[in-house]
């Protein structure tokens, strides 16, 4: 598969998705969405980062940015259920063994998708962790297990006995694994990233996850940039919603009936401020792009520490700023379409509350703050550049 054809097949995912997006916003969890995720595992687009080495398509950043915004568009909770995926694929290309390699990435090749189950609730932070992988057996609580639910293997981040970090996978239908659908939120609903319990679970698969992040490397940048792509893409979806009503449904307010408007698109307000945030949804659209490009040149493991800080910068902003738009966007077409467009029968709301659930998954002030620390004062990311 190339870029182009990855693309393509991203576009064909879209146009299958759009048409339920609204249905599977409004059941939430209460509806598993199978038939959606199905369409998603398989259209081969989960196996677009597999190392050519390991028989897959070898694709960069550049795919991976532009596949998950054309399908956080037409779904943003159905594109982020692969985000841990893609970086679970990442990882076992620079950390995992032979044996692991071959035998997870034969199931991505064959359409599995990995789910994730690494922050968990109740301590000082989400990384904060109780888990425990002790002598071969899991056990812990996770939530935000977003994809746990539906996948084939999930990703346990768990302490071993010497207090190392560990990465283990297991099957999500191993004996003691337990996946509830206890997501409530007031957005991303259909990703439906609630508890999972892991009770003696027997587990042969794991990395040592600690290692990971004591070097210079981009795995926590390209996991952001797909997070980047998912706002992009919601903002695309509200700009384009926005379009279709103001040239379908939308009428002209009375004060620019007076002016002389004949339609919603000849009011002067509304074009002004519709032509504000479409230039705002490119700019965010262009630095999603230059963020991938970036990424793509300084590779998995950069050479030197100021390569990573880079490409991270680069995402951050990215991130920072389509959030920002996201947000906005969501909130903005109400005030160029009107009353009207706020009926429930549309459900335009829930591009703001996907926007505004996704966009509060990390700070965006301080990625604000590292750019400006190293462009004023050369101050690079910690963490070897991972924000």
């Amino acid at each position: 598969m190339t870029h182009d054809e990855a693309v393509a097949v991203a576009h064909e995912v879209a146009r299958g998705l759009a048409p339920g997006a609204i249905e599977r916003d409004r059941n939430g969890a209460q509806a598993v969405p199978q038939e959606a995720l199905d369409l998603l595992d398989g259209s081969g687009l989960l196996a677009v980062t597999v190392p050519s080495a390991d028989g897959g398509p070898g694709l960069g950043p550049r795919t991976l940015a532009e596949v998950g915004r054309i399908v956080a568009a037409a779904d943003p909770a159905i594109a982020q259920v692969p985000q841990a995926h893609f970086l679970m694929v990442d990882l076992l290309a620079v950390h995992g063994g032979p044996d692991l390699r071959k035998r997870l990435y034969a199931a991505v090749l064959a359409g599995q998708r990995i789910g994730n189950a690494l922050a968990e609730r109740g301590g000082q932070h989400a990384q904060d962790l109780k888990t425990r992988f002790v002598h071969g057996r899991l056990d812990g609580v996770k939530y935000y297990t977003t994809g746990a639910l539906t996948s084939a293997w999930i990703a346990v981040s768990a302490l071993t006995e010497d207090g190392r970090l560990a990465l283990v996978f297991v099957p999500r239908d191993a004996d003691g694994v337990r996946v509830d659908t206890d997501w409530d939120v007031i957005g991303q609903r259909a990703t439906i990233s609630g508890t999972a319990t892991f009770s003696g679970v027997p587990a042969e698969l794991w990395l040592d996850y600690s290692s990971v992040y004591e070097v210079p490397q981009q795995f926590g940048a390209r996991a952001q940039l797909y997070h980047a792509a998912i706002e992009v893409g919601i903002a695309g979806a509200a700009l384009a919603d926005a379009r279709t009503y103001l040239r379908e449904k939308a009428r002209p307010s009375t004060e620019a009936v007076r002016t002389g408007a004949a339609k919603a698109t000849d009011d002067p307000h509304v074009l002004h401020r519709y032509g504000r945030l479409a230039s705002r949804v490119r700019a965010a659209e262009a630095l999603l792009a230059e963020a991938a490009r970036t990424l793509d040149e300084t590779g998995l493991v950069p050479a030197d520490p100021d390569a990573a800080a880079r490409g991270s910068l680069a995402v951050a902003a990215a991130k920072a700023f389509g959030s920002e738009v996201a947000v906005e966007a969501g909130s903005e077409l109400f005030t160029l379409c009107g009353t009207s467009a706020t009926a429930a029968k549309y459900d335009l709301d829930r591009h703001w509350r996907n926007a505004r659930t996704h966009s509060v998954h990390d700070p965006i002030d301080w990625k604000y703050h590292h750019l400006a620390a190293y462009d004023l004062a050369g101050v690079q990311p910690p963490n070897h550049g991972q924000l």
